[in-house]
């Protein structure tokens, strides 16, 4: 760690063993805050067993519901599509359909399961199964790694194996779940790069050259700054959705450098951290994803037959200012803008609208949910007739807490500089403000995706709160413990209770209506 720090003149720094031996100094005990539990091997334990139950919750009866046989609701777009892809080799070919308007990563997932288990519901939903399975492992790291503490990470990875947005997301061949698993892992990055950047100060501080320079010292190659704008281009790779990730995580990294800068005492942390830091940031945050962008259509370059590949010659399309543009890349340019086209002009028409749209003010407490799949002559309820169903819908015990949350945590960041909640509501709002600059366009409950694990970090923030330190005494933390339980039971009840219209179970149809709790569900 110390060999990757360096003095204003480059010189390498060797630690002193004797340093090492000496308590920390104020300004280094601040950067280094509160360390991380010691029970390493406990909390793998923890994660990984909850990863498994988790991820045997997302693969039972795998294959089910399908339209008899075939994709259910935006399957229909994306399952064809990343056939299309196998067949070809990486690439889709339909000119004839017209309605490719993602990037192509994430259908080359749902491909790889289509090429491992065949053309049917295992087959393309294998990959977001276990794209959501990740996304309980990183959850609960990253709530330990906020909390310091293994047991609130246990119970981030709890609620979010009961939350039903992450559970039906997962068990559909659609993009958004690997949306939320990039986008949670580039935030993960984010967090560990904080860490670092902390740890590294700490050992100028310590050595006392940190204020050999008004800017303070140079941090060196920032591996996880670095992995988290390969998550982001991961995320570009499958929606564009990830350009306000972009902005979001670059602006936070930027803010945890100045903070960490005058905590480590540097004379200018605002101009040191925009001398030292922000041009490596632009690269890592915003270059890097942007590559990765193109790398995404490698096998489109690749093609002769792939969609519009050929654009700008068959329009004989002028180049003008950009001949010295490769025909290939000016082909994806114009691809580009027609696909910025088709987004831009996917309004709601005003005398018939999608029966199931929403607006994004409806999407924290999940007020318009997404119905996937209905058939109301099924069998195997007991009755002659019986509904099965599968229905978006964000487990209420949690989702009915968001505003609450938010709130909370907005308090929490404004007046106690909780850097936590400042952290974790900064990637929650990027999943939600930027669907407000347009809300004539077409939008759906499913775009809140990636907003869920946001949802159950902030709610283990506050239960943490709750919790208690291991100072306060045995009966506040008795109590706070036992609120914790019984919240944590009530979310798993609910959860179970949804169990039927999550997972297309037949059920009576006063079952169905049982689970209709709002009007504004039907």
């Amino acid at each position: 760690m110390t060999a990757l720090l360096t003095r204003p003149d480059d010189e390498s720094v060797r630690p002193d063993p004797v340093d090492a031996l000496r308590p920390p100094t104020d300004r280094e005990a601040t950067l280094l805050g509160r360390g991380m539990p010691t029970d390493r091997l406990r909390g793998w334990l923890v994660t990984l067993i909850l990863t498994v139950i988790g991820g045997v919750v997302r693969l039972q009866n795998l294959g089910v519901p399908t339209d008899h046989g075939t994709p259910v609701f935006d399957e229909k777009h994306y399952v064809p599509q990343a056939a299309q892809m196998l067949r070809n080799g990486g690439y889709e070919d339909n000119a004839g359909y017209e309605l490719i308007v993602h990037p192509p990563l994430a259908k080359d997932f749902i491909a790889i399961g289509e090429w491992l288990f065949g053309y049917n519901g295992w087959g393309w939903r294998i990959m977001p199964a276990l794209a959501g399975t990740l996304i309980i492992l990183l959850t609960i790291r990253i709530a330990r790694r906020l909390t310091r503490s293994t047991l609130l990470g246990g119970i981030a990875g709890v609620l979010v194996i009961s939350d039903g947005v992450l559970h039906l997301q997962s068990r559909m061949g659609m993009l958004d779940i690997f949306i939320a698993l990039f986008v949670l892992a580039a935030f993960a990055c984010v967090l560990c790069d904080r860490d670092q950047v902390r740890q590294r100060l700490a050992v100028a501080v310590r050595e006392g050259w940190v204020n050999e320079s008004v800017w303070g010292p140079k941090l060196g190659f920032r591996w996880w700054r670095f992995a988290a704008g390969l998550m982001i281009g991961l995320t570009f790779g499958v929606k564009w959705s990830a350009l306000y990730y972009i902005a979001a995580f670059g602006l936070l990294t930027v803010f945890f450098d100045v903070a960490a800068r005058r905590a480590a005492g540097v004379e200018r942390p605002w101009v040191g951290t925009i001398r030292r830091d922000v041009a490596p940031a632009l690269w890592a945050i915003v270059a890097i994803p942007l590559l990765m962008y193109l790398a995404a259509f490698w096998a489109w370059f690749a093609s002769e037959t792939a969609t519009d590949r050929h654009y700008t010659e068959i329009k004989d399309i002028a180049p003008g200012l950009f001949a010295w543009v490769p025909p290939a890349l000016r082909s994806l340019g114009d691809y580009t803008l027609n696909v910025l086209h088709f987004h831009e002009t996917l309004l709601t028409p005003k005398d018939n609208p999608h029966p199931w749209e929403s607006k994004p003010w409806t999407w924290p407490m999940g007020l318009r949910p997404m119905l996937y799949y209905y058939d109301g002559a099924v069998t195997g309820c007991g009755e002659s007739r019986c509904v099965g169903a599968t229905m978006l819908i964000g487990t209420p015990a949690m989702w009915w807490l968001a505003l609450p949350m938010l709130g909370w945590g907005l308090w929490r960041w404004i007046f106690r500089a909780d850097w936590r909640y400042a952290a974790v509501l900064t990637a929650y709002f990027a999943g939600l403000l930027p669907w407000f600059t347009n809300i004539d366009r077409q939008m759906y409950f499913f775009y809140a995706t990636p907003m869920a694990p946001f949802l159950v970090l902030g709610l283990v923030l506050v239960l943490g709160q709750i919790l208690g330190g291991a100072r306060r005494g045995f009966e506040r933390r008795g109590t706070g413990l036992l609120v914790v339980a019984l919240y944590t039971g009530l979310v798993v009840a609910n959860f179970v209770w949804l169990w039927p219209i999550l997972n297309g179970v037949p059920i009576t149809t006063a079952q169905w209506n049982a689970e209709m709790w709002l009007p504004s569900w039907r």
